[in-house]
């Protein structure tokens, strides 16, 4: 079997236009806060100048009220939308949409700082009667709030709370002090035995690399194997660890890093529904719910390289797989009737079919039943070969 050393792998070839039709505008503070303005100035003037109840609208946050727009690559809102007007039941809803507002302006936008979601709930406890009693409630109104502006949350100021994910090989980031400004280059090639975190905001990030593509993967354990391995020096890679679902830093990084570098995407998870038609697909086309800003987060460039119900087959797991098991089932069978992108895509529904038809599911390090390192030294390199990916 040859070395690491001896041979490179195959890849893809790089994209085509740097920026395609998807691509979205980057709003500046002044724009957010300007907009929020306007929303205050209309509840200002339905109150005093037209003697009437304001209002608010914000659209509807679910897979029933999006569609798969094929031309952008991702899940596109439609036209539904829930309207909140002021009255006796929904008074407190209502000032606490009106706080949360002001509180994204003023304190936030209109001087360039940050919040987490926690501390957004600890600060209302200062508003007196339309405090949050739980962080649930100002969370779900923070994205109605980001739906009603359509502008991700990360440009209005809030910080995600979990990790970025993780980066390595041949690519350099550009990142910046903040306090001073100064550009500091990170060379996530040379990180020893670590990996970069990606921070919860990229928009400012620069990139320079050579690679050839990008591969991002479910599991932090086969992540940790292949960059113990250096396999992104073989197959001239940028390694992203995605961890399970991945965050919005994570989706934002690799659609950012893909779009400005013109690199193919290629996703490497678990061959189980959860691994298809919420890792994957959510990473591609996104979600229901974020539907009023997948256009941010979604990396409609992505293919899908593995692990699918062809590989049990041809790489001979039938003994290292798993029963699928009734959530497994319900999953699967929920996408093929009611997700708009796997109806769209006669690939996506075969691979489910087949998955159903053989009753089990596999995990990405059923290949270590041919040795730890097979799925780097032939999975891998052979499949990249062959170029042949689900969309």
């Amino acid at each position: 079997m040859p070395s690491k050393k001896s041979k490179k792998t195959a890849a893809p070839t790089r994209q085509a236009p740097a920026r395609g039709p998807s691509a979205p505008e980057v709003v500046s503070r002044k724009a957010a806060s300007g907009k929020i303005s306007a929303i205050a100035d209309a509840v200002f003037k339905d109150i005093v100048q037209r003697s009437r109840r304001p209002s608010m609208s914000f659209p509807v946050r679910s897979l029933q009220n999006v569609r798969y727009d094929t031309r952008r690559g991702h899940f596109e809102i439609l036209g539904k939308k829930v309207t909140r007007t002021l009255s006796y039941t929904t008074v407190k809803t209502f000032a606490q949409s009106m706080r949360l507002l002001a509180t994204t302006k003023n304190d936030l936008l209109d001087k360039d700082d940050i919040a987490g979601k926690r501390e957004v709930y600890y600060n209302s406890k200062s508003w007196g009667e339309c405090r949050f009693d739980e962080q649930p409630e100002s969370d779900a109104l923070l994205d109605d709030i980001e739906a009603m502006l359509a502008i991700n949350r990360e440009q209005l100021g809030y910080i995600p709370e979990e990790r970025g994910g993780d980066v390595c090989g041949p690519i350099t980031v550009i990142d910046r002090d903040p306090s001073s400004g100064k550009p500091i280059r990170i060379n996530c090639k040379e990180l020893g035995t670590g990996a970069w975190s990606v921070p919860s905001r990229v928009e400012h990030l620069g990139f320079e690399t050579r690679a050839k593509f990008i591969l991002v993967v479910e599991t932090a354990s086969l992540f940790q194997r292949l960059v113990h391995h250096r396999f992104f020096d073989r197959a001239n890679c940028v390694l992203v660890s995605m961890s399970g679902v991945p965050t919005r830093a994570c989706r934002r990084f690799v659609r950012r890093l893909a779009d400005d570098q013109r690199l193919p995407v290629l996703a490497f998870t678990d061959g189980d529904p959860y691994g298809y038609c919420n890792i994957y697909r959510t990473l591609k086309v996104g979600s229901g719910q974020a539907a009023h800003i997948n256009r941010f987060f979604c990396v409609p460039q992505a293919q899908f390289l593995g692990v699918t119900p062809q590989d049990i087959k041809d790489y001979k797991l039938e003994d290292a797989t798993h029963p699928l098991e009734e959530a497994d089932i319900k999953r699967a069978k929920d996408a093929l009737k009611n997700d708009p992108f796997i109806q769209h895509h006669k690939e996506w529904q075969k691979a489910l079919e087949d998955m159903l038809k053989m009753g089990v599911r596999i995990e990405q390090q059923a290949f270590a039943k041919h040795g730890l390192n097979f799925v780097l030294e032939r999975y891998l390199p052979e499949k990249l070969k062959k170029g042949k990916f689900l969309p």
